[in-house]
């Protein structure tokens, strides 16, 4: 197997089942399309990594962005209660629009909760740990095209562009094909790295957007990314569009950065060995990194030690001694 081979292989590993990434993309328009009727709402459209085309199996939740109009809502933007009160407009409409017992748009709603920034909207049994969700935020749009968010917990609203990091996604595709599905080969590594906590999705995906190349084979993207991110993670991992700070300010940079060093490492082994014609070598050298899921043969056996008999030793000559 040669190592684009490979690499097909086991991105076919961590990609999500197509059909199952249609039907999200469905339940996701489905909200869409019923948001939109609302007379309040201008803009209804998908955020997150399933519009980015970044996300990792399984999908068990969509996110969608809600622009209303702020002549029917001029208490939003502001601190205090408006924030949640957002919140429960949002729910409000689901309900009306989407619930499974009177919904007027469709019946798929089983239950609503209020998160800090946005309802969750259960379309399996909220008991079930892989229920899938829809996360609708509401919005509003300001004048240089960014948006106030709600801030439940804090009473606020927040400034964020999540438009921003999906075009900058896109123009990396553009120039770099690899680019999207690298992301999700990363996002996947990222459960296996021994760090402290977790290390969340969109910091995996803002070090690619940062440190991987725009052209060049996947072997020599890896190695270029990994050994850049070892020194980037170290500055700390902000929101792309410099609205919201620092993605995880608990993320273990240190942890992360020695593994990301560590993999540099060995992908610099890997990508001699392929140049050096060693291609079993450089394979075996990428699953060391990926697991076992990245497809390498085995490491050939050790031939046994050779067990030779001892060698024979000549008995030394008696002379006689005078003994006086």
């Amino acid at each position: 197997m040669g190592i684009d081979d490979a690499f097909d292989a086991f991105q076919r590993t961590v990609n999500e089942d197509i059909d199952k990434t249609r039907l999200a993309r469905e339940r996701r328009d489905l909200f869409k399309t019923a948001l939109r009727s609302e007379p309040d709402v201008l803009e209804a459209f998908g955020s997150g990594s399933l519009s980015r085309s970044t996300q990792l199996k399984p999908i068990h939740d969509v996110d969608i962005i809600a622009i209303y109009d702020p002549d029917e809502h001029p208490e939003w933007g502001s601190e205090g209660p408006s924030a949640e009160d957002a919140l429960e407009h949002i729910r409000g409409q689901v309900n009306r629009l989407l619930s499974q017992s009177s919904g007027t748009h469709d019946n798929v709603v089983r239950h609503t909760l209020l998160r800090n920034h946005a309802v969750k909207c259960f379309l399996d049994d909220p008991d079930d740990p892989d229920a899938f969700t829809v996360d609708v935020m509401a919005a509003l749009r300001q004048e240089d095209g960014t948006l106030l968010i709600p801030e439940q917990l804090n009473t606020r609203w927040v400034p964020a562009d999540p438009e921003y990091l999906i075009g900058k996604v896109a123009d990396h595709q553009r120039a770099w094909p690899h680019f999207r599905p690298l992301v999700r080969v990363l996002k996947q590594w990222r459960h296996t790295v021994p760090v402290e906590g977790r290390i969340k999705s969109l910091v995996m995906e803002v070090l690619a957007l940062n440190c991987m190349p725009k052209s060049g084979n996947r072997s020599e993207g890896l190695k270029t990314f990994f050994t850049a991110a070892a020194v980037r993670v170290n500055e700390g991992v902000r929101d792309p569009a410099d609205l919201c700070g620092e993605i995880q300010p608990d993320l273990d940079h240190e942890g992360l950065s020695a593994a990301f060093a560590e993999a540099a490492e060995i992908a610099e082994r890997a990508c001699t060995a392929a140049a050096e014609g060693d291609t079993d070598q450089a394979l075996r050298l990428w699953q060391e990194i990926f697991g076992e899921d990245f497809p390498a043969p085995a490491a050939p056996a050790k031939a046994p030690a050779l067990i030779t008999a001892p060698a024979l030793i000549t008995p030394r000559p008696i002379k006689d001694a005078p003994q006086g």
